[in-house]
């Protein structure tokens, strides 16, 4: 058995007197997910409906996946509009693109069974699918739902409890599943109304897990209408073994009217995010210059005495502690250290700061120091008298200076043998 696209040059009431048997389903309403087939012959109407004839039409149209069951065993699928005509002898063909290739294993396997039965089919059914997204299930909370609040702004993560409705809308991704194990054999026709309340309840209940997972990643819940995306994804994730996996059912949209947390949550949230943001000394600075200029405004309304109020006032402000300067203060970023100059810089006559013998900018020499003496306290002076004990200069005492680079000892009264500087024998010719 088989389908061949079949070429058809009349349409409309003409087809079905070109075919043996004509097989079409009209466009099936949002309410409903699987209809049967009934076939429409020309002249005898006595047939047995459940035999299709070899030869016969068969119209898929869009939105619609059909399949053929035969002794009780799916057979054919077709999930491409057209027309098709129907053959017996031939292997089953499997017109599912839209659905992955997992059906064709599964037809395939069927036709074997049915080979190696050697049953002659008695018992041959024609079932349309509505592939077409569903929309428009309602849902909302009975019961609060758990829901995580991160803010890692402030350092937050508590649990609170919201409430939620909206609608949802799904698709029959896997039209083998939902035949096998949701609605199977019927007569006419399977609605949505006949398991709704019982996806709904799953639906909600999935909810939790996909708020934790969302929460997780610091979405507060007053975001989560901009968030469905991510949302569909978390539910379709913990739904993939119940829903696409049993029933071959996807969730693909989810519409919030509103979520709400209690008051009492709200309130809470709240004060620990104004809590929060005193932790900056500027800001705790202003909410107090707020809350004492409010306070100095009702005491001058005070109808018992304004003086009596603003003393009370004063010393509530005294035993506060810390006042709004303070943290004005603690706010103000603390002054760069300055950089210490180097022991041994000197600062040229063109004011460039240098460490070397010759200046970086005009290339002058180091000037050298001026010439001092040590007085019997230790104190290294310049003028006549000692800076330190006030004694007199010694008089007498030859002071030394090296004539060949200028530099001069910290005792000049004392100075080594060689120059430090240059290595110039200290003689006569050093004395000042």
């Amino acid at each position: 058995m088989g389908l061949i696209t079949a070429a058809v040059q009349a349409i409309g009431g003409t087809m079905k007197d070109q075919w043996v048997e004509y097989f079409y389903c009209e466009s099936m309403p949002s309410d409903v997910l699987m209809v049967k087939g009934h076939k429409k012959t020309k002249g005898n109407n006595k047939g047995d409906d459940n035999v299709i004839t070899d030869g016969s039409t068969i119209v898929v149209a869009d939105g619609q996946c059909m399949i053929i069951v035969v002794q009780g065993r799916i057979m054919e699928i077709c999930a491409e509009p057209g027309t098709y005509e129907y053959r017996f002898g031939d292997s089953p063909s499997i017109l599912s693109s839209g659905f992955g290739k997992g059906l064709v294993g599964t037809a395939k396997e069927m036709w074997d069974r049915f080979k190696h039965g050697g049953d002659i089919p008695k018992d041959q059914r024609i079932y349309y699918f509505n592939t077409k997204e569903i929309m428009n299930n309602l849902f909302g909370t009975q019961n609060p739902i758990p829901f995580r609040v991160v803010d890692a702004n402030i350092g937050l993560d508590i649990d609170i409890s919201v409430r939620c409705n909206g609608s949802y809308s799904y698709q029959i991704t896997d039209p083998v599943l939902f035949y096998t194990n949701i609605c199977g054999n019927v007569t006419d026709s399977f609605t949505r109304q006949e398991f709704d309340t019982q996806m709904r309840a799953e639906f909600l209940n999935i909810l939790q897990p996909a708020f934790a997972k969302i929460s997780e990643q610091g979405i507060r819940y007053s975001a989560l209408p901009g968030r469905t995306t991510e949302l569909c994804k978390a539910i379709n994730e913990d739904l993939k073994d119940e829903w696409l996996g049993t029933r071959g059912i996807t969730i693909k949209k989810i519409a919030f009217n509103s979520i709400t947390a209690s008051k009492e949550d709200e309130q809470m949230i709240k004060d620990m995010q104004r809590a929060a943001v005193n932790r900056n000394p500027g800001m705790a600075a202003a909410t107090m210059v707020t809350a004492t200029a409010q306070a100095m405004q009702d005491a001058a309304k005070n109808t018992n005495g304004a003086v009596n109020a603003f003393m009370g006032f004063n010393a509530a402000q005294q035993a506060g502690g810390i006042n709004a300067s303070q943290l004005f203060q603690m706010q103000q970023p603390a002054a760069a250290p300055q950089a210490a100059p180097a022991a041994d810089s000197w600062t040229c006559s063109c004011g460039t700061a240098n460490t070397g013998k010759f200046c970086m900018s005009c290339g002058s020499g180091k000037p050298a120091p001026a010439q001092g003496w040590t007085c019997s306290c230790g104190t290294v002076n310049q003028g006549k008298f000692c800076m330190e004990c006030g004694k007199t200069k010694p008089a007498g005492a030859p002071l030394y200076k090296c004539d060949k680079c200028g530099w001069t000892p910290a005792d000049p009264t004392n100075p080594p043998k060689f120059c430090p500087e240059c290595g110039d024998v200290f003689d006569e010719n050093d004395a000042q």
